[in-house]
């Protein structure tokens, strides 16, 4: 496994855009390790977030890792936007690339970490082949294009089945997941062998977010 901490990656998407630096500080100061941006582009989910300028404006106000999730139909046309902009990983979808190892080493050549996200129906198996190639794999337990959705729970079976195949093919690999993560499930999501944990409502609706963190946080193997 790539850590030995759980990390929490408060979802932007879930912040008051108003105060963006403010909620951008306030998830460092509750000992986040990543600002996770969710793009969407309206035609492979049925939602509009944010570009690249976005991503650019808070990577100027952090130095923690700047994880970008896009979930867009095509987005070799924008990879290099959102590296430029400041994006430390970038996670393509397995079911928007037609030439995945391509999109996986056009992020490499960049020079930012390379990440693939699979929906809840797409099988583990599908990424077995691109497996060795990988940072990081993201598991979303909802179905992407909004944040506030409830937790898939056969996702739990997914992260187990990457779990061991990740420990044959490529150990250094993080598994993240990305949908209804809360306090009350962090600690399974963990022990099926999650690394990365994304919280958009859980953490930013928080009534006491630093609280929300520190449980997260405290999930363990």
């Amino acid at each position: 496994m790539q850590v030995n901490k759980t990390l929490l990656a408060p979802s932007i998407l879930s912040a008051d855009f108003t105060q963006l630096s403010t909620s951008v500080e306030l998830a460092e100061k509750a000992g986040a390790d990543w600002i996770h941006c969710d793009v969407m582009d309206g035609h492979f989910v049925p939602n509009i977030t944010f570009g690249p300028f976005i991503v650019k404006a808070i990577a100027q106000c952090t130095n923690l890792t700047i994880d970008t999730h896009l979930m867009i139909s095509d987005p070799d046309a924008y990879i290099p936007d959102f590296v430029k902009a400041g994006s430390h990983q970038i996670t393509v979808h397995q079911e928007t690339c037609f030439h995945l190892h391509r999109s996986v080493q056009f992020i490499k050549s960049l020079g930012a970490k390379a990440g693939v996200s699979i929906n809840p129906a797409t099988p583990v198996s599908t990424l077995e082949s691109i497996l060795p190639d990988l940072d990081l794999v993201l598991l979303m337990s909802v179905n992407p294009g909004f944040g506030g959705q409830k937790f898939i729970p056969s996702s739990l079976h997914k992260v187990r089945q990457l779990d061991t195949v990740r420990n044959t093919l490529n150990p250094e690999m993080i598994i993240a997941v990305d949908g209804g993560v809360t306090v009350d499930n962090a600690q399974d999501l963990v022990s099926a062998g999650a690394d990365a944990l994304i919280a958009g409502t859980a953490f930013f609706k928080a009534e006491n977010p630093a609280e929300a963190a520190a449980k997260i946080k405290s999930a363990s193997r």
